[in-house]
């Protein structure tokens, strides 16, 4: 990339444009991570494999709708989500929405970076019964993922077409080596748990909130996509992406009765090539997320180039993960469920219908009162219903999207009806 800043705060310009396949590479790789393939497997043996497939299924379409609204509004703007919030919440209310992004893309970094470690060291005890520590290994991986996100959105390109694809065909040898070794498809598919650990809402609440960043930052990506059309396909990573990496994760640990990935693995005899290859994905995921939270705080300090940027988060990820961040992994998800949503649904409806479709970077306001206003007030009702203190759609995360959407258009409805009037 020829700007050190990765266009963090400016447009992204034509001479680095690319394509949308290239950007669903990325975004499927991020699904077939540890985090992501754990959830699969915790879901599947929590709720059966049928109430799993329906979780994958709502879940999908979720994320999936959001995205499509989302990603035209980077590939349009050609601006990062965190520069867009600017003109939805003010330059101000943007560091407070860009702040909390920031903190839970760093979380989910030190999460994923954790769970890494430890395949490492059940790997290297199960296969050598060699005994490591912990801690080396995070700081060595955090070292590696922040030596890879330094290059920016180019070098994660570059390693997803790699990795994506071989782990993929993987994943699909492992389906086969588990059917291979006598599991039939109809006790997959009747398998229920004696002692159910969750409900489906809870499955899809769960799986949603691990994703839900995603329709918020997919312009981080489809800025750099050529069209709207290509933008369209980019999405593809997430839609087909999604379920495929949940159901990869799902049969063999029916079979295995194992949530751990690598001890799946051991139980097909299948550990060292899993490793690898699951090494290789966390790291294009995880430098993923390191990658949007540095342009968070990118636009909070934006006298920082980029580089200095980088290495300064990642040290705070790596000191997250070896105090042991993935112990509140399922909560963190839910507050992501709470807050998250709306301010998608805030940012839409400003794009398409308060702006027209038309962000200049000359007219960023200090603050957007009825935004903020939104969007507090939609997450505390949200709250109430993730509470069960009442309910409205009964899926809170959904709450949070329709009620910062309503919100906020009732707020500006003279721009939005001026905006229809003007169409016609």
């Amino acid at each position: 990339m020829a700007e050190d800043n990765q266009y963090a705060n400016t447009k992204v310009q034509p001479k680095d444009f690319t394509s949308g396949w290239l950007i669903a590479i990325i975004i499927a790789g991020t699904g077939l991570t540890l985090p992501i393939l754990f959830l699969g497997s915790e879901v599947a043996l929590g709720v059966g494999f049928k109430d799993a497939l329906w979780a994958f299924g709502i879940s999908t379409v979720v994320l999936t709708l959001m995205c499509l609204a989302t990603t035209k509004i980077g590939n349009r703007s050609r601006l990062s989500t965190y520069m867009i919030l600017h003109f939805s919440f003010g330059r101000q209310g943007a560091k407070i929405m860009n702040f909390i992004f920031g903190i839970t893309l760093l979380g989910w970094f030190s999460v994923a970076l954790e769970l890494l470690s430890v395949a490492v060291v059940d790997t290297a005890l199960d296969t050598f019964a060699v005994a490591l520590p912990q801690w080396p290994i995070i700081i060595i991986m955090g070292a590696m993922i922040t030596g890879t996100t330094l290059y920016g959105i180019k070098s994660l390109e570059r390693l997803a077409n790699f990795a994506v694809p071989v782990l993929t065909l993987f994943l699909c040898y492992v389906i086969y080596v588990s059917f291979d070794q006598g599991m039939s498809l109809t006790a997959v598919i009747n398998f229920v748990p004696e002692n159910p650990k969750m409900t489906l809402f809870e499955a899809t609440s769960i799986l949603v909130g691990s994703s839900i960043l995603f329709p918020v930052m997919m312009a981080d990506f489809s800025r750099f996509i050529y069209n709207d059309k290509q933008s369209m396909i980019a999405v593809l990573g997430i839609t087909i992406g999604f379920p495929f990496a949940l159901l990869f994760s799902a049969i063999p640990s029916i079979q295995t009765g194992e949530v751990d990935i690598i001890k799946v693995m051991q139980e097909l005899g299948l550990v060292i090539p899993a490793f690898v290859l699951l090494l290789i994905s966390t790291w294009v995921g995880n430098a993923s997320n390191l990658y949007s939270t540095v342009l968070t705080f990118s636009t909070i300090k934006t006298e920082w180039a980029f580089k200095k940027i980088v290495l300064i988060v990642s040290v705070f990820g790596i000191v997250f993960a070896l105090l042991g961040f993935s112990e509140y992994l399922f909560d963190f998800l839910n507050f992501l469920g709470v807050l998250a949503p709306s301010i998608s649904a805030i940012y839409i409806i400003n794009f398409y219908w308060v702006k027209k479709q038309r962000y200049e970077l000359d007219e960023i306001p200090e603050w957007q009162p009825k935004a903020l206003i939104s969007w507090v007030l939609s997450s505390i009702i949200t709250v109430f219903t993730y509470l069960e203190l009442f309910q409205l759609t009964h899926a809170y995360f959904i709450d949070s999207f329709i009620l910062g959407g309503l919100l906020y258009g009732l707020l500006n409805r003279k721009a939005i009806f001026n905006s229809k009037a003007t169409d016609k």
